[in-house]
């Protein structure tokens, strides 16, 4: 069934349209920093009409491997706060493994399997909008709270008092980001900025990327074990996707980075409620029709 899924797709769509997709998303992805999994999934979904969980699961390793580059970078230039990166791979991790065992042992058998994965989608993508749309405004407010002396923060002191807290972020990331793929960016970074104000926001970023890489891997391997990933679009979306983030990144300074950001946002949320309101369902599986047979009738011999 999943082979004749991928056949009629490609039937349907080839690679120049993948590719497309790939270059939109990596443009986004360049100019804003966000927008990768959030944006990818839906398109599959909407546009390309996949089935939810191949979406997710390829959406997943695109998202790892695409900012794997971008994670190397921050890790050149120290801004990693490691014990950060730690204490969340500690939650989400286990999370995204205990995620994924239920999703193949339990739900991807239920008839309301697509119905889950969609709903739970349109409200990663609906929280992911409003921290795109609102981003500076909540960046002021938490500005509140910042120490003059940005410069003197040690990484291991910052963390000690909210391991626990850390730890639990991480598993709600785990938990989402492998039901969804979406949250381990735009969300991800929000609770940062909630729970580290006094942070730099180049580390909170660095720190972001590099535990969103080691998450979307797991769920994402994960996923590919459960044969949730079409490894033939992942390639042309990778073809499409790097080249542009590349540029994007480039001419980021150039753009209206505001302005795209709030289009995009604006985007996400009303994709996170149309998917909420109209959930993918299962088709209704049909019953074999009955034959009836004509059994003649015994006669009695006299």
């Amino acid at each position: 069934m999943h082979v004749l899924c991928i056949w009629l797709i490609s039937e349907m769509f080839g690679p120049f349209e993948f590719i497309l997709a790939g270059v939109l998303v990596g443009f986004c992805v360049g100019i804003t920093g966000v927008g990768g999994g959030s944006l990818m999934t839906p398109i599959l979904i909407s546009l390309f009409r996949i089935e939810p969980h191949i979406a997710i699961g390829t959406d997943l390793l695109y998202a790892a491997i695409s900012k794997f580059c971008g994670s190397m970078v921050h890790a050149k230039k120290l801004n990693i706060v490691w014990p950060i990166v730690l204490w969340l791979a500690v939650g989400s991790i286990p999370a995204s493994f205990a995620t994924s065992w239920v999703l193949e042992h339990y739900l991807s058998q239920s008839t309301h399997y697509k119905a889950v994965l969609t709903m739970v989608l349109g409200f990663m993508l609906t929280l992911t909008g409003i921290s795109i749309i609102f981003r500076s405004r909540i960046e002021k407010f938490f500005m509140r709270f910042r120490k003059p002396d940005t410069t003197q923060i040690n990484a291991e002191n910052l963390t000690t008092n909210k391991r626990i807290y850390v730890v639990i972020m991480g598993i709600v990331l785990g938990v989402f980001v492998t039901l969804s793929s979406v949250g381990a960016g735009a969300f991800g970074i929000m609770a940062l900025i909630i729970m580290f104000p006094n942070l730099p926001m180049i580390r909170i970023i660095g720190s972001d990327v590099v535990h969103a890489v080691l998450l979307t891997s797991v769920a994402g391997l994960s996923h590919m074990s459960a044969g949730n990933v079409d490894f033939v679009l992942l390639m042309w979306l990778l073809v499409g996707s790097i080249p542009a983030i590349i540029i994007g990144t480039l001419i980021s300074s150039k753009m209206p980075e505001k302005l795209i950001r709030k289009i995009l946002g604006i985007t996400l949320f009303a994709l996170g409620v149309n998917f909420m309101i109209n959930p993918v369902k299962a088709k209704p599986v049909q019953k074999p029709a009955v034959v009836e047979q004509h059994i003649p009738e015994k006669t009695t011999k006299v």
